[in-house]
């Protein structure tokens, strides 16, 4: 099972503290990266994209129990999971029933 932790400087820097995170220089920032991440490809950002979030709707949804379940055993931020899962698949549709250029 996957298992979600998180990491000594995730911990102490908390996820909202962005007076904090002004506070850095970039060096630091990056040095903290560099931590979290470990040694990452030079080409690993090459195909990223730059996506700013809509708003969120909150819903009542029914879910099959052991797919809830499993999600929720990975740790804090299940919910942003699932949902990231669920972005996946539409962007895919999306992609799949635009015609071609």
């Amino acid at each position: 099972m996957i298992k979600h932790t998180q990491t000594p400087v995730a911990a102490e820097l908390g996820r909202m503290d962005h007076v904090r995170l002004d506070a850095m220089s970039d060096e630091e920032i990056e040095a903290i990266a560099a931590e979290e991440m470990g040694d990452v490809p030079d080409d690993f950002w090459k195909d990223a994209v730059l996506v700013f979030p809509e708003g969120k709707t909150a819903l009542s949804l029914r879910l099959d129990s052991d797919v809830f379940d499993w999600f929720r055993a990975q740790g804090p931020g299940y919910q942003t999971r699932m949902n990231a899962v669920l972005r996946a698949y539409y962007l895919e549709m999306l992609r799949r029933t635009q015609p071609t250029r």
